[in-house]
Order: C-alpha cells, then structure tokens, then sequence
C-alpha cells in the first residue's frame, strides 16, 4: 500500500472525525455556557456595550472549546498554520491545532521584555501561511495589531477567523489590512431571541 502524503493523510482523517456544526449549536453553547450577559458594560475600546460575550465563559467550557475548534477546522487547509492572538485566541488556536492536527504560533500584544524577548512565539518560517484566530472582534485592532505583528515576522497573513463579530467596524479595519475575516457567529446571531 502506497503511502498517503501528510496534508492529504491528514484531511482524511479530519473530514471523517468532523461533523458539521450549525450556527445554533454553538450559539446554544454559548448561551449555555453563560457567556453571554446583560448590563452596562465597558469595552476594551473604551466604548460602552448594553451586552457583554464573556470569552472566559465560552474558552474554558469544553462543549464550546469543542464546537469552536471543530468548526474552525473545518476551515482551514490541511497545511495551515494557525496564529492565536493572546490572549483569548490562544486557547482557540491550541484546540484547533489538536483537532486539525496543524501547528500554531502565538501573536503576543508586546514583545516579552525577558528571554527571548519574542513577540510571535513558536516556530515561524519567512513566507508561511498564516491564519489568524481571535476570540471576539469589535473594532477588530487586536487582531490587525497580531496580523502586522506576524507579517513583520515574515508570515503572509490573508485570513482571521474568529468566533464572533460584534459587528462594530472589526471587518472593515482588517479588510484595510488585506485580511479576510471570517466569524463563526455575529452580535445579531447571537442576541436575536436571547433576550
């Protein structure tokens, strides 16, 4: 029996293990997992929000960590690279990289001032593919911060995938970057009927 390159070997094996996700699995999930709240609320932007999507609530629940890496693997080539924007893309990026059996690099908001003093940690060759994964976009400027980050590093980055658009400008500021963002679940998905 000939032997099945890797990619192709491993896309095999991750299209048999995956089952589709819809939309209002995981928007259960997160609503189950309490991770969306109601109240007056103080963004990392500065801006003031009527709800908040806890990413504490939906990354350290294991239905959703699973939901969300599944789907996010469904995504990704078979030969991708994942970036995790730290914090809160991290834990997405490490269960996506098991679940698709691809390696991942970590985009730091400032280089560490101890060490290695790195601000993408990981292995990151000059011109790799890159797909960034962040947990929640509002303005976007974190993970266009990451994608700057990683291409100063030597990453191509044309793609982000994140769990949910908060539909407030974070598509338009990465499109300004070249990026293609691609949410899982947007503000309107998510608060329609939840009240």
């Amino acid at each position: 029996m000939r032997d099945v390159p890797r990619p192709i070997a491993s896309f095999i094996g991750l299209a048999a293990s995956l089952r589709v996700m819809t939309d209002d699995e995981l928007i259960a999930a997160l609503q189950d997992a309490d991770a969306v709240q109601y109240g007056e609320f103080e963004l990392s932007h500065g801006g003031t929000s009527e709800y908040y999507v806890d990413k504490y609530l939906f990354e350290t629940d294991p239905r959703c960590l699973r939901l969300i890496a599944e789907a996010f693997a469904e995504r990704i080539d078979a030969d991708a690279k994942l970036g995790g924007v730290a914090l809160g893309g991290v834990p997405l990026a490490a269960a996506t990289a098991v679940t698709a059996d691809v390696p991942y690099v970590i985009a730091r908001k400032k280089a560490k001032e101890y060490g290695t003093a790195n601000r993408i940690e990981g292995r990151l060759a000059d011109g790799e593919e890159v797909v960034v994964v962040e947990d929640i976009a509002t303005t976007g400027q974190s993970a266009a911060d990451a994608v700057e980050a990683l291409r100063d590093a030597g990453a191509e980055v044309n793609r982000a995938l994140l769990v949910v658009d908060r539909e407030e400008g974070g598509e338009e500021r990465l499109a300004e970057h070249g990026v293609e963002m691609e949410a899982l679940v947007t503000a309107s998905d998510l608060l329609d009927g939840d009240r």
